[in-house]
């Protein structure tokens, strides 16, 4: 064990990923910012660059995210004025080869994903435990309260155990945008993109925190240092 108050080795991991991803940030990006601990050292590792002199504008996946970047002083701007941005930087709860993720425990995946798209590229960083060689953690999937009841019957179905995400409370947790959410446990994954294709097509489903196209890049923590790794031309 390490001595009292030594660092956590997980958060060295986390902060050195998220310190590398940051120094791809340009003067004039408009960058995306994710959800969860470790995009939570990219906002402070970015916060000193811009009180350095770095001029950037930030998107926020949640209201969380927000308010950490706001108030570390990142010039926050309205997504829904904006069509695309320049970069997204977002953690990931899995990461396999191809990397196709799993993303949501924050419970932000459906604003993830949104500004993931609108990205000209994006950056999944992350501690050495989410490289995977396959997806298996429970996939988050946002659902209209209304259609909780449907949602849950396919999800079962199509050999899911969907699970309803709870808050600290026991109430059921809701997103940013009052919606349900669903961990479901699948096992592992054998067919990600033809499991993230049913799940779209369940009426009632918003979003899914299957990833499969979105990353470019990867930063990876191994001990004080980040690795680096870069989508092939192929890989998806």
């Amino acid at each position: 064990m390490g001595r009292t108050g030594s660092p956590n080795p997980v958060d060295i991991e986390k902060r050195a990923a998220a310190d590398a991803a940051v120094m791809e940030v340009r003067e004039g990006m408009i960058v995306g910012l994710g959800t969860g601990s470790t995009v939570a050292f990219a906002i402070e590792a970015l916060a000193e660059r811009c009180r350095q002199g770095l001029a950037i504008r930030a998107v926020a996946t949640s209201l969380a995210t927000e308010a950490l970047a706001g108030g570390a002083g990142i010039a926050i701007s309205d997504f829904a004025d904006l069509a695309r941005i320049d970069l997204c930087i977002d953690g990931v709860d899995e990461i396999d080869p191809g990397f196709r993720a799993i993303k949501g425990a924050g419970g932000a995946m459906l604003r993830e994903k949104i500004v993931a798209r609108a990205a000209r590229r994006m950056i999944a960083i992350a501690d050495g435990r989410k490289s995977v060689d396959r997806l298996g953690a429970p996939v988050p999937v946002e659902v209209l309260p209304f259609a909780l009841g449907l949602v849950t019957d396919r999800i079962a179905r199509l050999g899911g155990t969907p699970r309803l995400r709870r808050g600290a409370s026991g109430t059921a947790y809701r997103t940013d945008q009052d919606n349900a959410v669903l961990d479901c446990a699948f096992g592992l994954l054998a067919a990600p993109k033809a499991l993230a294709l049913s799940l779209s097509q369940i009426p009632g489903v918003l979003g899914h925190g299957l990833f499969l196209g979105e990353i470019d890049a990867l930063y990876i923590g191994q001990g004080d240092r980040a690795e680096r790794r870069e989508r092939r031309s192929s890989g998806s």
